[in-house]
């Protein structure tokens, strides 16, 4: 039933800036700090304290929307957002409503169809809230620590379909803050977080469905995990006849289920107006052309590169380039490499299965990174010994070439030494071999297996299936 339906997702992102001090007053962004040590009178809200603008809380607002092609608006204004919530002191925050920074971007991910471009409808700047801390004993505290941290808010069109383009799109969009270095988008501190945006329809047809938002997910996985169990909600209860209703709802990571918080409010119950304390955004188009003189090349350029300079595949140049350190690592390894196709898919493939979740670190020289993709290139080792060495490598970085001599693990590649043990494995597996000739193919990958096997690993799996072949 779940197929007849498709799932419409937009994705509010957002993402703290890396400035020293906050959006509207001089008090620092440090993350971590004591509680309610970090906060004035203004950025608490009391009344009569002015705010003032930081002007690179502009500037790096820019610098975003440049690197997601959008127009800057050389004229935008800040708004007040009025709601009231406990951790919001002056119960309004300062936002922008109807004349957005920038407008109109887009950012382009891989899916299973191919590249796929998401829209990016506007990024505005806004500050955030505190932080409400429950203790069993004392009940619930507010800390005004990261009450005017400076934020972007990135909102994406509803162009997504599935959980997991939701999830590469997150992840396309941090490589691409993290290169223009303006957040450092720890989803664990939360300096980036994701608000889901979810409605189903039925498949085939372009009527939007009633939507929920899920609030405030710091992992790609919480994000893959709640749009999937919304998505299947939403369905369950359409295919019961049950409307579903507009309103906020959080994921319970424990049960992996989203649950309700409040009715969704719309835009008109913020009863947004012109911040009366602050003049309007002019932003010109000079101070335009020297913040793109800053934005380093990006993810999709040098994804270009790679697909153009070195044959690698669109998915692992993707890959490779998401995180800037890891496509620093890659060009190292490449220039002292003759196999950088090899190169790229050793390291997204195996190195990735080794890395830290939350850190890209490769604890291995690029030079001996190379120096192993090359032996698999010529064909002095098979790829399961090249995966046994590159976790022997993480722990102890060594040149590849002693450690695979030290470990007799050269492959074998010659014919004459490799007849003796195919024509051993056809005597002993003489069932499979019929089996083989009475047109099951796949008999073929077993032998190929065993003699494999019999050569402790170092046999040219080509070259005995060849041999294999041949004799049968």
């Amino acid at each position: 039933m779940a197929q007849s339906y498709e799932m419409v997702v937009g994705l509010e992102v957002h993402i703290e800036l890396k400035t020293q001090t906050k959006i509207f007053c001089g008090c620092p962004t440090t993350f971590g700090a004591e509680p309610n040590t970090q906060c004035c009178p203004v950025c608490t809200g009391m009344p009569g304290a002015l705010p003032v603008l930081n002007r690179q809380v502009v500037d790096y607002a820019v610098k975003a929307g440049l690197a997601t092609h959008c127009a800057i608006a050389p004229y935008s204004k800040q708004d007040r957002k009025n709601y009231f919530y406990p951790d919001l002191p002056k119960a309004y925050q300062i936002s922008q409503y109807d004349l957005p920074l920038c407008l109109n971007g887009y950012l382009d991910i891989e899916s299973p169809g191919g590249v796929k471009r998401v829209g990016i409808t506007r990024i505005h700047i806004e500050e955030d809230a505190g932080k409400l801390i429950h203790d069993p004993q004392l009940g619930t505290l507010i800390d005004c620590n990261r009450c005017g941290v400076p934020l972007i808010e990135i909102v994406s069109a509803p162009d997504i379909r599935s959980a997991q383009e939701a999830v590469s799109y997150l992840k396309k969009l941090r490589a691409i803050i993290l290169y223009t270095g303006i957040s450092d988008c720890r989803m664990n501190e939360g300096s980036m977080r994701c608000d889901v945006n979810l409605s189903v329809r039925p498949a085939g047809t372009d009527m939007l469905g009633t939507r929920t938002e899920i609030k405030n997910l710091n992992s790609f996985q919480f994000v893959q995990k709640a749009i999937e169990s919304e998505y299947q909600r939403q369905v369950e209860a359409l295919t019961q006849g049950e409307a579903i209703v507009q309103q906020t709802r959080r994921f319970d990571p424990a049960s992996g289920t989203t649950f309700s918080m409040r009715a969704k409010e719309d835009a008109n119950d913020y009863r947004y107006f012109p911040d009366p304390d602050l003049p309007p955004i002019l932003t010109s188009q000079e101070q335009i052309d020297r913040l793109q003189a800053q934005i380093p090349m990006l993810p999709d350029q040098r994804k270009a590169l790679y697909m153009e300079q070195y044959g690698l595949s669109s998915l692992a140049s993707e890959t490779l380039v998401t995180d800037a350190q890891t496509a620093d690592y890659f060009e190292k390894a490449a220039a002292l490499c003759r196999y950088p196709r090899l190169l790229g898919n050793l390291i997204t493939t195996e190195a990735y299965r080794l890395m830290d979740a939350e850190e890209a670190d490769i604890p291995i020289q690029p030079l001996h990174m190379a120096a192993l993709a090359d032996l698999l290139g010529e064909e002095s080792i098979s790829f399961s010994t090249a995966k046994r060495a590159l976790t022997e490598l993480w722990q102890t970085d060594q040149d590849p070439r002693t450690w695979v001599q030290d470990h007799d693990l050269m492959q074998i590649n010659d014919p004459a030494q490799l007849i003796p043990t195919v024509e051993a494995v056809l005597a002993q597996e003489a069932r499979l071999a019929e089996r083989y000739r009475s047109g099951k193919a796949n008999a073929l990958q077993a032998l190929t297996g065993k003699a494999l096997a019999a050569t402790g690993g170092k046999g040219n799996p080509a070259v005995l299936q060849r041999l294999l072949k041949e004799r049968l």
